[in-house]
């Protein structure tokens, strides 16, 4: 049977472990919650700016813009991959590069010109050994992503795209979902296609004239192309902008699941460990007195 005391070394070394992976938890769970709620408020403003560009298909207007035509050919696409800076987060980073290989190996296939593009430590140290080459490194986001760091990578993808540098955008990351739901997914952001199609349904019950019933009461200023030519984009920006923010929170709640089930294993080590020490400090002490009474028992026979 072990020592005891190199059985009450460990355990005290789990004991400190078990108070970094508390702490970690901890941190995770603050940084959590802020990231949910502006991940929750970019999702609401989304669905806004959708609304507004479904409302103006509805009202009867020829809603056509760069951004939401494809193009006849397809020979330059990009690929970006939203991974972590940091690792302890289950398999948050694993997920994204699992999804994200076989959609490369896909547009390498049939797209002459492919552009990969990584945000993360992790994500550019996992992709760089399966030997595939990077063009362009993120290391500048963190737990709380901002748009003024966004906004100028969106600007370069749409005038690229405009230009017709570019011809799809494929973006790999964590989609949040809820809390209890988390899912590595790949989307194609352009071209963005009917903004309309991510609009709520129409109420149960509702007839199929309601819903249009209303078309008639917008009046638009200065006009509806305007309008069309400043929402369209910004659209784009802000989904992309939600990719981020989605990555972020995800993230925090990756590491905060798998630094609990760390401080839970810890624990149930040190029970583990505390049983066998006890056992080994009452073998160790039967064994001491069984040789002092052996002495004794020598001693009177002499």
């Amino acid at each position: 049977m072990a020592k005891a005391r190199a059985l009450d070394k460990r355990r005290k070394s789990i004991r400190n472990i078990r108070k970094i992976t508390r702490t970690m938890e901890l941190i995770a769970r603050a940084k959590y919650k802020k990231a949910m709620d502006r991940a929750l408020a970019a999702t609401a403003y989304t669905q806004r700016v959708t609304q507004v560009v479904a409302r103006l298909a509805e009202a009867g207007l020829a809603v056509s813009h760069p951004l939401l035509e494809a193009h006849e050919k397809v020979e330059n696409a990009a690929l970006l991959v939203l991974t972590a800076n940091r690792g302890l987060c289950g398999g948050y980073n694993g997920g994204v590069i699992r999804i994200a290989t076989p959609r490369y190996q896909e547009l390498k296939a049939s797209i002459p010109h492919l552009r990969l593009e990584i945000s993360g430590k992790r994500g550019i140290a996992g992709l760089k050994y399966r030997n595939v080459k990077i063009d362009e490194t993120y290391l500048q986001f963190n737990d709380q992503p901002k748009f003024e760091e966004v906004e100028p990578i969106a600007t370069r993808f749409l005038n690229d795209y405009a230009t017709g540098k570019l011809d799809r955008l494929d973006v790999a990351y964590t989609k949040f979902i809820s809390t209890s739901k988390q899912t590595a997914v790949v989307e194609t952001l352009l071209p963005l296609g009917s903004l309309g199609g991510d609009e709520p349904a129409a109420k149960p019950g509702a007839k199929s004239g309601e819903a249009k019933s209303d078309q008639t009461q917008y009046e638009f200023l200065p006009s509806a192309e305007s309008i069309l030519k400043e929402v369209v984009p910004m659209s784009f920006k802000i989904r992309l902008f939600k990719c981020f923010l989605d990555a972020a929170v995800s993230e925090q709640i990756a590491r905060m699941v798998a630094m609990k089930s760390a401080t839970e294993n810890a624990s149930e080590m040190i029970r583990d460990l505390s049983m066998t020490y006890n056992r080994a400090r009452q073998s160790q002490i039967t064994g001491e007195i069984m040789e002092i009474i052996g002495g004794v028992e020598a001693l009177k026979g002499t």
